[in-house]
């Protein structure tokens, strides 16, 4: 039995990419973000994309119905899976469904999460997740903070959110832009449409690859230097110099009018590192 909207993703897939729906589901709540990814060949591009050797711990971020869960046990020889889940629902369906000793299922909100003492033990760590599009950045930003405990991943994540992640320059580019390239490498993979979920969401989706970074350049007394990259960015249509000026950040004479002159959005970052220092100078 499919339910009334399953031709509406349908419609999107391949015959060999189409996956009837179990009567027995648990009913997605919108609320959760809950678009469950529902075409194989995404699935297994994510997978095909990171090193999963014996030795290998994944972290999956939401089950959902099992659909990427299924697919990690069957392609790799990892060593275990832990996927964190918030929905009890779910998490039920997914333990009776799939019966495997390298599965762990753990009831629970990957943001009140302790990864060092929660997945230390099992390293290194490869991601393999779709992630919940009103949490994407909260949990980017869990697993930047945790950085040593990974060894790369592939997400799913909205198309614009991608874009904002890689950009060098102009639109969507930040100081969130500028600390996630500082502390990953990003690889934009594909473009994935909306029939590929079930329910389509409304936006595009793109699967990113990251990789940590641990050899960047050094930055003076760096966590004041992310907030000062925030005032800089505060206004962006206004100058850099403009910015500055109304904070407690004092710029010496002799440094470059040019580049004070630009807006932050046009600075790459050596650039704001060099403001930095001279700041710090």
């Amino acid at each position: 039995m499919k339910t009334k909207n399953a031709h509406k993703y349908h419609t999107y897939l391949k015959p060999e990419e189409r996956h009837d729906y179990d009567r027995d589901m648990p009913r997605k709540k919108k609320g959760l973000g809950q678009n469950f990814l529902r075409k194989q060949s995404v699935v297994d591009n994510m997978i095909a994309k990171v090193s999963i050797k014996p030795e290998t711990s994944v972290l999956e971020i939401g089950c959902g119905d099992g659909f990427l869960t299924q697919s990690i046990l069957n392609q790799t020889q990892c060593k275990q899976l832990v996927c964190y889940e918030i929905d009890p629902d779910w998490v039920t369906y997914v333990s009776k469904k799939i019966k495997n000793p390298r599965l762990e299922i753990r009831l629970k909100n990957i943001l009140e999460s302790n990864f060092p003492e929660e997945l230390g033990a099992f390293t290194p760590w490869v991601i393999l997740a779709n992630l919940p599009y009103q949490i994407t950045f909260p949990i980017i930003f869990l697993i930047q903070q945790n950085k040593n405990l990974f060894q790369e991943g592939v997400i799913m994540v909205q198309e614009e959110v991608a874009q904002k992640i890689v950009a060098k320059r102009g639109k969507g580019y930040s100081t969130t832009s500028l600390l996630l390239q500082y502390n990953f490498d990003w690889t934009l993979m594909d473009k994935i449409e909306p029939g590929a979920f079930t329910p389509p969401p409304k936006v595009h989706s793109r699967l990113l690859h990251f990789k940590p970074k641990f050899d960047q350049a050094v930055i003076p007394n760096e966590e004041e230097f992310w907030k000062f990259l925030k005032f800089c960015f505060r206004s962006p249509r206004q100058t850099l110099k403009n910015n500055i000026k109304t904070t407690h950040y004092i710029l010496a004479d002799g440094w470059s009018d040019e580049l004070l002159n630009m807006r932050a959005q046009q600075l790459s970052f050596n650039d704001f590192l060099k403001i930095w220092q001279h700041i710090n100078n």
